[in-house]
């Protein structure tokens, strides 16, 4: 009887992979007005951030925008750090699991896009009723 292959979950690099083929795959005017925007990925969010956000499981938060949407940025302020989305890789593996309905590639594309509009200034509502036109 031959033995099977281990089953590995993705790692940071592999999801970091997958965010950057849903980037790349995004409308070139898209990518173009995001600008520069720096794509993190780790495990979790840090205790911190998840107190702030009044989040007490660090399974509940799959990314999150970090900096000045482009909305609030003025050619006045001083430059602005670069702006971050992170993905967190353990609650979205927890929710691709949970869910069994959509692709890994699909729930980080999911996830990337809400977090690009916030870069752009978007509120969840905002976000939900873009893409429930979809």
């Amino acid at each position: 009887m031959s033995e099977a292959a281990p089953l590995l979950a993705p790692s940071l690099d592999d999801l970091a992979a997958i965010a950057q083929i849903a980037f790349d795959e995004l409308p070139a005017e898209v990518r173009r007005l995001t600008g520069e925007v720096a794509f993190r990925i780790e495990d979790f969010a840090e205790e911190e951030v998840l107190a702030g956000l009044g989040i007490e499981d660090p399974f509940g938060l799959t990314g999150l925008y970090s900096g000045i949407d482009l909305i609030r940025r003025s050619v006045l302020d001083p430059a602005p750090e670069t702006a971050m989305v992170f993905l967190y890789r353990r609650p979205i593996l927890d929710e691709w699991a949970e869910r069994g309905d959509v692709t890994l590639a699909e729930l980080v594309r999911h996830v990337l896009v809400h977090e690009i509009g916030h870069h752009f200034g978007l509120s969840d509502d905002d976000i939900d009723a873009i893409e429930a036109a979809d």
